[in-house]
């Protein structure tokens, strides 16, 4: 098995979605990113997982240059390569995993739009040095997320200052925040779709916190192995 895995812009941030990826399986972890300019590797893997990292450009859902907490620069270049990947994958029906940035990347990808800076919501949601927020979720009983991981509350980390705002064109909120920010995404009509799940939080490092045996964090990496594995069957 074969995954690529997009490049958040550090080896140790990297490693840790490999390591998590990977478990204990046999499991190849091919890094995609517009610097090694490599987009034709994700014809050689199974799946695709969008990363975290900097802010995507405003550019992408019509938003403002200017906001608070933005960076101080963003990565057009690696926001073009992935939505080239993103829409290869989709056509190639290939599972899909966002997470974070890959998250809202995928909401940005299929039409929605983000709020660019939550304010007085970051208290709860960003995270604070290298520190993440933890806080509850709930999960829609009729939800993808739901058959993964078998509960409707939960606790995750939190590192974002954005959020999504107009949910994407056939998507579907399967988790919020109690505040109402939204966790999760996933197909609204799953037909002859393949697999497409986006959360908010960083499963691939809940283990920092004590949340590694979560099933927001190691169910969702099983089932979405195991959903890699049904893909390649079928081939």
């Amino acid at each position: 098995m074969k995954i690529g895995l997009t490049y958040t812009g550090g080896e140790e941030k990297h490693n840790n979605y490999a390591q998590w990826l990977k478990g204990n399986e046999a499991i190849e972890v091919v890094a995609l990113s517009s610097a090694l300019n490599n987009a034709e590797e994700l014809n050689n893997c199974d799946t695709l997982v969008l990363s975290g990292g900097v802010d995507i450009h405003p550019e992408f859902f019509k938003g403002a240059t200017t906001y608070s907490n933005q960076p101080e620069e963003w990565d057009l270049q690696r926001d073009l390569f992935e939505k080239q990947l993103y829409q290869s994958a989709i056509t190639n029906n290939q599972p899909v995993l966002g997470i974070c940035r890959g998250f809202q990347l995928i909401n940005v990808l299929n039409g929605g739009t983000l709020n660019q800076d939550l304010a007085d919501l970051n208290a709860t949601h960003n995270k604070e040095g290298i520190q993440d927020k933890l806080h509850e979720v709930s999960i829609n009983r009729n939800s993808l997320l739901f058959e993964i991981t078998g509960t409707t509350n939960d606790k995750v980390n939190s590192a974002h200052h954005q959020s999504i705002n107009q949910l994407g064109n056939g998507l579907a909120v399967n988790c919020i925040a109690e505040d109402g920010i939204i966790e999760g995404i996933e197909w609204a009509d799953k037909t002859d779709k393949p697999f497409l799940l986006g959360v908010q939080w960083h499963p691939e490092r809940m283990n920092k916190y004590q949340l590694s045996g979560s099933p927001l964090s190691k169910n969702i990496r099983d089932y979405f192995i195991n959903e890699i594995k049904k893909t390649t069957i079928k081939q």
